[in-house]
């Protein structure tokens, strides 16, 4: 290290008031902490009386300054990634929900506090001519990895939506991106490899694609109602509560974005008729554990909203928020996003 940066002890004048009576005696160890090459701090310990530290108590105290430095180091580390982290995910998601006359909203979003920016992600926003669109989304893993993907999804779906793209065409297209944005960027990453003298890709290395699950919909309220057209890529499906409780299945299984070349979505169109409730969620909910059971185990997710009919958007929301945290017990181990969206 830079002189005057190297941990050890130095003489440090002990202040005669913090040992008893003015110009008592007493001894001091003083250790700068050191991490990373940077000072913390100094940790100073001291005793009173003439006699000095015995050499094992001033190894253990030198081995502690080290445990001390490189705690506190890791400490503002995390503290500079949490910042970083919670600037991205601002940056990731909407400011705030579109309102949508004749349809009252509800979100929950509650990013799992480990591992960088959450791979969680939702929007409502107008797409023109009598159209609301929404998407909750969720990207493989967490941190900048994810947040790429997010930042590439939500401005190309709104872009799609408000150039009128059909729901099912909009990821079609969606998942051609994610394709060719991964080819891209597997294809510069191989002339990277190459140019610093490394062995050329292979073929069957294939480029490492994030895949995404997706719920994408539009909504164009009339008169009566509105009617909802949207389509599930490889994500939990929606479900719709009627006022007499019923609870069905809004849209039918397919593959995850990001997957398969080519692939054709396809959509579903239903009518919301006035108190009907759609509930959308990632699968920081469905997946929710309890030992070996998981939330929605037995459609646990039906059974719950079933319960929650004749509630507004918000007290449903609200409702299976609690009832997911309470299943489980202990502290969120994924991202948790649900989004209600109710006929008026």
């Amino acid at each position: 290290p830079p002189d005057g940066l190297r941990s050890g002890p130095e003489p440090y004048p002990w202040p005669g008031h913090a040992l008893g009576p003015q110009g008592a005696l007493g001894t001091a160890l003083s250790y700068r902490l050191i991490a990373g090459g940077r000072p913390l701090g100094t940790l100073v310990i001291g005793r009173c009386g003439p006699a000095g530290f015995p050499d094992e108590v001033t190894g253990l105290v030198e081995d502690l300054a080290r445990r001390v430095a490189l705690a506190v180091g890791a400490a503002r580390q995390y503290a500079r990634q949490a910042t970083i982290s919670a600037v991205l995910q601002r940056g990731l998601l909407p400011g705030a929900v579109a309102e949508i006359p004749g349809v009252s909203s509800a979100l929950v979003y509650e990013p799992c506090d480990t591992g960088g920016p959450s791979g969680d992600f939702y929007d409502l926003f107008p797409a023109g001519d009598g159209r609301w669109c929404f998407a909750v989304g969720d990207v493989q893993g967490k941190g900048p990895e994810a947040a790429v993907v997010i930042g590439l999804a939500r401005p190309w779906l709104r872009l799609l939506a408000r150039e009128g793209y059909r729901v099912a065409d909009v990821l079609d297209r969606l998942n051609q991106l994610l394709l060719d944005d991964a080819t891209e960027a597997a294809d510069a990453a191989a002339r990277a490899l190459v140019a610093a003298g490394g062995r050329p890709r292979v073929s069957g290395d294939g480029p490492q694609t994030r895949f995404l699950s997706l719920l994408y919909g539009e909504l164009i309220p009339h008169e009566g109602g509105v009617r909802c057209t949207l389509a599930s890529a490889g994500h939990p499906l929606p479900l719709v509560l009627g006022p007499d409780g019923t609870v069905r299945t809004a849209a039918r299984p397919q593959t995850l974005l990001g997957v398969v070349e080519d692939e054709t979505y396809t959509s579903e169109t239903l009518q919301l008729w006035p108190g009907d409730s759609l509930l959308c969620v990632t699968d920081g909910v469905t997946e929710r554990r309890s030992g070996s059971r998981q939330f929605d185990d037995g459609d646990g997710l039906a059974r719950a909203l079933s319960g929650c009919a004749g509630l507004s958007a918000e007290l449903i929301a609200e409702r299976i928020r609690r009832l997911v945290h309470d299943f489980g017990g202990g502290a969120p181990e994924d991202d948790l996003a649900l989004l209600v969206l109710q006929a008026e």
